[in-house]
């Protein structure tokens, strides 16, 4: 079982289980995602993210700040973003692996499986959390039907994997129906409401089980 305790209260979550992170923007769907990552971590749980936002030196930098301290995760980064921009070093390292681009869903299926291979028969850990931040800058750049396809690969990747899979998307960037579409693809979701100025974010769950 996944224990999301630090997360969420009480929160446990079986093995091959793909959970939906939603919510408006600036109400802390990366950092909740990123606290499920960091405390798999404290407990020695391998640690995957797929990246379409930020490079993956930007997200090395910041999982430091959600696991505790003296932990060195082991982590893996799929960068879908550097070799897009042209800016840096693209050449594949122990933690990172570069896709094309957030169009490449071949590329970044090949290399989220080479990272899973890895993380279960080379590095041991029986136990993996992966995160893919974020699906919205997938609909950005494909359309809904591809996008679709893709994730149904992708949570059966984790599914047999026997992993755990975060997802993170902006829900109001995009319209109901792609939402009720997308939401069909996972086993719970968990909803971040904005509430008024100063106050954390409602929470709102389906499908964890407590």
């Amino acid at each position: 079982m996944y224990d999301l305790a630090d997360v969420l209260p009480d929160a446990e979550l079986e093995p091959g289980t793909n959970v939906l992170v939603a919510g408006p923007p600036l109400t802390g769907k990366r950092r909740i995602a990123f606290d499920i990552l960091g405390s798999g971590a404290n407990r020695g749980d391998g640690s995957i993210v797929v990246t379409t936002k930020d490079s993956a030196d930007k997200v090395l930098g910041s999982f430091d700040d959600h696991v505790a301290e003296g932990v060195e995760p082991d982590i893996g980064v799929v960068d879908c973003v550097t070799k897009q921009r042209g800016i840096g070093t693209t050449d594949d390292d122990p933690r990172i692996k570069y896709a094309s681009s957030p169009v490449d869903m071949t590329g970044i299926g090949i290399k989220l499986s080479e990272f899973l291979q890895e993380f279960y028969e080379t590095r041991g850990h029986t136990e993996n959390r992966v995160l893919l931040h974020s699906v919205s800058t997938l609909l950005m750049y494909s359309d809904l039907q591809t996008v679709f396809r893709f994730l149904h690969v992708f949570t059966g990747r984790i599914q047999s994997a026997d992993a755990l899979g975060i997802y993170v998307i902006d829900s109001t960037s995009h319209d109901d129906q792609t939402m009720n579409t997308l939401k069909q693809l996972f086993d719970a979701v968990i909803e971040l409401e904005e509430t008024a100025d100063g106050e954390e974010p409602a929470i709102r769950t389906a499908g964890l089980s407590t």
